[in-house]
This record gives C-alpha cells, sequence and structure tokens, in this order.
C-alpha cells in the first residue's frame, strides 16, 4: 500500500472494541490521502448503517 497508494476508504465504528479507532487512522500512515470515516457504530456498522455506508462508498469512487 505504501508503494502504490491506491484509493482508500475506511469506514469505521468508532464504538468497535475488536477494531480500534486507533486502528483506522494507522492507515493513514500508508496511504496519506485516504478517507477515513468515523460512524456511532460498533463492530457490525454494515447491520446498523448500510445506507450511509453505501453513500460513502457511492461518493468516494463512482462520482469522485
Amino acid at each position: 500500500m505504501r508503494e502504490n497508494r491506491p484509493k482508500l476508504l475506511a469506514i469505521w465504528g468508532k464504538n468497535d472494541q475488536s477494531f480500534i479507532w486507533a486502528g483506522a487512522r494507522a492507515f493513514l500512515r500508508d496511504v496519506p490521502d485516504a478517507t477515513i470515516v468515523p460512524l456511532d457504530a460498533g463492530h457490525f456498522a454494515l447491520e446498523s448503517h448500510a445506507e450511509e455506508i453505501a453513500g460513502q462508498i457511492r461518493k468516494t469512487f463512482l462520482y469522485d
């Protein structure tokens, strides 16, 4: 990732006990222009925030 610097979107549940918020921010070391989106969610953010996540994916990858 450091060499290729792909377009990166990390959508992260701020309340996730398994993958803590610092893990999301760590992506920025390898891909400084990554998009990191915090959600007020836990580990299963896709179940509770599917529409919001889908919208962010569309915004990041389809309309950019």
